[in-house]
């Protein structure tokens, strides 16, 4: 057979190619499979950092901010280790983006506060002189959108096999609970009372005291889950 081969280079290099491709296969697919599941502690969002990640979403955040370092010395000094394939596991869509207009926010969680995101949204330029970002003062009034948020996590949950109401680190405690609508609200609520004590708006303050979360503390709860 060998010797029918050598004397055909076509089907030889076809032969050639096929073996390659499959021991190639071999090697990548299990180490891909690896790589795309989820990092040690990487847990499911909350349905108040889902609803802020709509927000982040429907408000264009990702038009000019990237969530995805790459592993170049320059990134990993200023915003922190590069991204692992299995931190994106519950990303639906990911806001990976192409364009950097402003910092990626990656790992914004790690090196920003409540207080610093409220005066940023506010006004950019009081904290960032020079900054071409826009404010966003409208998010301050605006109520989140909870029951979207809800939903999207219920049907990940089913479709996808999202494991909210399950011990993931095996301690024997729920990591990400959900629940009915009624249970993920009120935890939404407390998470949100949580996010606006450390605020100094009181309009803020009096919304989520009166039941109702402003689109900015669910921005806020879903920007420093980004770790």
């Amino acid at each position: 057979m060998f010797h029918w081969l050598e004397q055909r280079p076509f089907f030889f290099a076809v032969v050639v190619f096929l073996m390659v491709a499959f021991a190639g296969l071999v090697e990548i697919i299990p180490d891909f499979a690896k790589q795309s599941r989820p990092t040690v502690g990487t847990k499911p969002y909350t349905v108040l950092e889902l609803t802020g990640r709509q927000v982040y979403i429907k408000d264009s955040c990702n038009a000019c901010h990237s969530q995805l370092i790459r592993p170049f010395k320059s990134e990993t000094d200023r915003y922190g280790m590069y991204s692992l394939s299995g931190e994106y596991a519950y990303d639906r869509p990911f806001l990976w983006g192409s364009k950097r207009t402003g910092p990626d926010l990656m790992r914004v969680g790690n090196y920003r506060t409540t207080d610093w995101h409220e005066n940023h949204m506010l006004d950019p330029k009081s904290v960032v002189p020079g900054s071409i970002m826009p404010a966003y003062g409208h998010m301050f009034t605006n109520i989140a959108d909870i029951d979207t948020a809800y939903a999207e996590a219920y049907t990940v949950k089913n479709v996808f096999s999202t494991p909210y109401d399950q011990d993931l680190n095996g301690d024997g405690q729920v990591d990400v609970p959900l629940g009915s609508y009624e249970e993920a609200k009120a935890r939404a609520l407390e998470e949100a009372k949580v996010i606006a004590a450390g605020m100094k708006n009181q309009a803020v303050k009096d919304a989520v005291a009166n039941g109702q979360v402003p689109e900015i503390v669910a921005l806020i709860a879903y920007l420093n889950s980004l770790k």
